[in-house]
């Protein structure tokens, strides 16, 4: 990636880039951007955290970019970094942005509910261009939630603090979980015409036996194709079909077998291979565990 290049270990040190005071806790900060004036970047800079970053961004108008993935942000938009993602920004005038970050070191999981957050919520592994659009009402509980948080580690320390924080981060997660789910459901168009184009993108490399030559088409690929994250698409199939992406193309690969197996005389061990299948037994264990027949017992059924 071109550009500035920064990593940033600590939130202390965060905070000191960003000209602010030393935070009260070492493993956790709540940041409210009326704190921070975003200076002009001359040149695009790229952000390696060592930490989670839940930031909620207001009234900013610049570029994000995850790996080659850009876009541009808008109003409410809610993102989730987890530690060691690689991301940038650029803009084109000094700005004063309205929201919050929020700030945690896995060390202050560690023993927690929240110890595997980076895998429990899998929208930590989105893309910033699939970040959350969030209602007025949203944003309210968000925002209320992080004030109770940033109250608390402000408030005396004690034997109960880390667990009063742990369970309103949880329930902050869990409420974004929820408002992805619904995400999904209001761009259900939109949606819907990207599980289109996978079939369309399926049906296409299936027979033009690209699969033959490239093998066996990967959730990568479709992610790829559309311009969204592995983990982004599959929630995104869950909420839509049912199914996720590695179903997907096997449903694909079992309806072109059948279509193989039923209208031509290619042995089963060609047509494993024309679907991109290194083993014909892999092909045959895969048939069965879905038609509950073998590739042969199916074929039969047709003579």
């Amino acid at each position: 990636m071109s550009g500035h290049f920064q990593k940033i270990k600590s939130i202390s040190q965060y905070h000191q880039f960003m000209g602010l005071p030393s935070p009260e806790h070492p493993l956790i900060s709540v940041i409210d951007f009326t704190q921070v004036v975003l200076t002009k970047s001359e040149s695009p800079i790229s952000y390696i955290f060592d930490f989670y970053a839940i930031t909620l961004k207001e009234n900013f108008k610049g570029k994000m970019k995850y790996g080659q993935k850009e876009y541009d942000f808008d109003e409410g938009v809610l993102s989730f970094i987890a530690p060691g993602q690689v991301f940038s920004f650029e803009m084109n005038a000094p700005q004063q942005p309205t929201g919050f970050i929020i700030l945690i070191h896995p060390d202050f999981f560690w023993g927690t509910a929240l110890a595997n957050a980076g895998n429990k919520y899998e929208f930590f592994q989105y893309t910033t261009n699939e970040a959350l659009f969030l209602s007025d009402k949203e944003k309210r509980i968000l925002f209320n939630l992080k004030d109770i948080i940033h109250e608390e580690y402000l408030s005396n320390i004690d034997t109960f603090s880390q667990d009063i924080i742990i369970s309103q981060l949880e329930l902050l997660l869990n409420y974004s979980n929820r408002f992805y789910k619904r995400q999904f459901i209001t761009r259900n168009r939109l949606n819907v015409d990207i599980q289109q184009k996978l079939e369309s993108y399926l049906e296409t490399y299936f027979n033009r036996h690209d699969a033959l030559k490239n093998g066996l088409p990967t959730v990568q690929q479709l992610a790829d194709q559309v311009n969204l994250s592995p983990s982004y698409l599959g929630d995104m199939l869950r909420a839509l079909t049912g199914r996720n992406a590695q179903q997907l193309i096997h449903d694909k690969l079992i309806e072109k077998s059948k279509e193989l197996l039923s209208t031509t005389n290619l042995s089963v061990s060609e047509i494993a291979f024309q679907l991109g299948f290194d083993y014909s037994q892999s092909f045959s264990r895969l048939f069965k565990s879905k038609m509950d027949i073998s590739p042969m017992e199916f074929r039969k059924s047709f003579q």
